[in-house]
């Protein structure tokens, strides 16, 4: 038998930065989590301990806060290409570069320089990259955009067995937090503009659809944004369904017609699913 080095990649995950950006009295905040991973030609580091070809990670951190003061930090997928392209360009041994980026919003309260974090939601990109001349793939996208629909929502008709106690509905809470990811068919679109049409096609596409399961609504989420957006060619969506079960009054007296809830946050059903143009290309076999 035979033991070989499989498929391997390092890096420095999770470096905060903040970038302010001051305009005068007025300022601007970019708040990013940005990690790295890098892979090529590493087999000697593993296999007997050569570091010739490594890159340390405390030194791709630095990259992050030299690159945020050398270019400032625009669109998110546009730092993260900055960077990927960086590490591949300037190291012989790094074949492959991935960045991930979260970005954490922050709102004005008043003046030039005061700001409150902008809820829950997070705008996320994911950049592969083989350098300036190779293959590269930008996705963008949310997490934890919660919404919901107190109407609208039915739930019936599915499968039973001898372990099912659900009772079929036909006017429910829908409620969900949306972690949903979308592929640009090349690296030059205005990620600005994209990102947000992208998310209002999902905000309307779930309060427009009168759903019968939240499968459905996926597809209906994914559909919109493919079908306003030619720039894109497929959505990944998961969205765990918040279970709102209608709470029995009738031990007091009274009636509860679909007035008053309990809000379960676990164990809770979990629907992910990917929606994509007929013509979209492969997608990178290192998506996730």
């Amino acid at each position: 038998m035979t033991i070989v080095l499989g498929p391997n990649r390092y890096g420095k995950a999770e470096t905060r930065v903040v970038g302010v950006t001051r305009d005068g009295d007025t300022h601007r905040i970019k708040d990013l989590n940005v990690s790295v991973a890098l892979s090529g030609d590493m087999e000697r580091v593993h296999l007997v301990g050569d570091n010739t070809a490594v890159l340390p990670t405390d030194s791709q951190k630095n990259t992050v806060f030299a690159f945020a003061k050398k270019y400032g930090i625009g669109e998110i997928e546009e730092f993260a290409l900055l960077l990927a392209r960086h590490f591949v360009d300037s190291r012989p041994a790094v074949a492959h570069a991935r960045v991930e980026i979260e970005e954490y919003g922050w709102s004005r309260i008043s003046g030039g320089h005061s700001f409150v974090r902008s809820g829950t939601e997070v705008r996320t990109a994911l950049v592969h990259s083989d350098g300036s001349d190779g293959p590269e793939s930008v996705v963008s996208g949310l997490k934890d955009l919660v919404v919901l629909n107190s109407t609208g929502s039915e739930f019936h008709g599915f499968a039973q067995d001898e372990y099912t106690t659900l009772e079929p509905t036909d006017d429910r809470i829908l409620a969900t937090a949306v972690t949903a990811s979308w592929r640009h068919r090349g690296t030059g679109s205005d990620f600005a503009s994209s990102y947000g049409e992208a998310r209002r096609c999902l905000l309307e596409a779930f309060a427009g659809t009168h759903s019968l399961s939240l499968q459905q609504t996926l597809y209906a989420m994914g559909r919109r944004v493919l079908e306003e957006r030619p720039e894109l060619c497929e959505v990944r969506l998961a969205m765990p369904n918040r279970h709102h079960f209608l709470v029995d009054l009738s031990p007091f007296g009274m009636d509860n017609d679909n007035e008053v809830y309990f809000a379960a946050d676990r164990p809770y059903g979990l629907i992910e699913g990917t929606v994509l143009t007929s013509d979209a290309p492969d997608a990178p076999a290192a998506w996730a």
